[in-house]
């Protein structure tokens, strides 16, 4: 069985930074546009099944980040707060002065909301798909996490690979077992790639595989959140990364929540980390909800 797409995507390449990134695109150039933005070991083919679901008409713009899916792949070592400049640099290039209406998922919302928080002025609106920060672990102290990169650095990284297609279907399926085999099939025929040696793996840079030398404080992250003005929805999945890190910890969610001046919060039932794929409709229905067209 194969997942039927209701609304096809165009691709293009653009300039960023010095670097080619893969920008993939549905609907008309003259609808209101929004920002799709994927999360980690993953690109923009992820968000087909919630584009489908979308009931009004939008200009969907989701970029492959750097390293990831179709865009530039640096072969070493990724520093995050690249990120915010890619993202500065796409919205001059597609959103041309306007205020965007930025929707990340993971890595993506870690992108939006800290980005949101450094420019208020060009963030309309801003959603961030079951993510609140992270939860150092115990030993994140600089000595181990650098000696941990300095030994990377010896050992190019790689990632796991599957025997063919079929393989890689089943694999997404055990590691989600909320995923249709019809999904399934699409995204391993999209977000993943033939290895060198005929095998397919996901389609990201290994390297983002290596832990960060850095120290993630998010008493940091939290500052930039305080500087959001845009109207933010939090959009939780029952089963997924917030609720496991901070289901049993009251203070600490609201402490975090309470950082975004105007915010609101949706939890998509029986839904895992990866939402969008999970229930897009769901997703769909909370997007259009907050979202204001004007």
């Amino acid at each position: 069985m194969h997942y039927s797409v209701l609304k096809p995507s165009t691709t293009e390449r653009i300039t960023i930074r010095g670097l080619e990134y893969n920008v993939r695109r549905w609907g008309r150039a003259q609808a209101p546009q929004l920002f799709l933005l994927h999360g980690w070991m993953d690109s923009s083919p992820t968000f087909q099944f919630v584009v489908d679901a979308l009931r009004q008409d939008w200009q969907v713009i989701a970029p492959d980040w750097r390293g990831f899916g179709g865009s530039t792949w640096l072969g070493h070592g990724y520093w995050f707060p690249d990120y915010y400049a890619d993202l500065d640099a796409l919205l001059d290039h597609y959103a041309q002065g306007q205020p965007a209406r930025l929707v990340g998922h993971s890595m993506g919302a870690a992108v939006a909301g800290v980005y949101a928080g450094l420019r208020p002025g060009r963030v309309a609106q801003l959603v961030m798909m079951d993510f609140l920060g992270l939860k150092p672990p115990p030993e994140a102290e600089a000595p181990v996490l650098l000696d941990k990169w300095l030994d990377a650095q010896a050992r190019p990284p790689r990632l796991p690979t599957h025997a063919d297609h079929a393989a890689f279907v089943r694999r997404l399926c055990a590691v989600n077992p909320r995923l249709a085999p019809d999904k399934a099939a699409f995204l391993a025929a999209h977000v993943g790639r033939m290895a060198g040696d005929g095998r397919v793996e996901m389609a990201c840079d290994p390297w983002h595989k290596v832990p960060s030398p850095f120290v993630y404080r998010i008493e940091d992250v939290m500052a930039c959140w305080r500087q959001v003005t845009a109207p933010t929805l939090m959009v939780l999945a029952e089963q997924g990364y917030v609720t496991e890190r901070f289901g049993d910890d009251a203070a600490e969610l609201r402490r975090r929540l309470d950082c975004f001046a105007d915010h609101r919060v949706v939890t998509i039932a029986d839904a895992g980390h990866n939402l969008q794929h999970d229930q897009p409709e769901q997703v769909a229905a909370a997007l259009e909800a907050f979202l204001s067209r004007a």
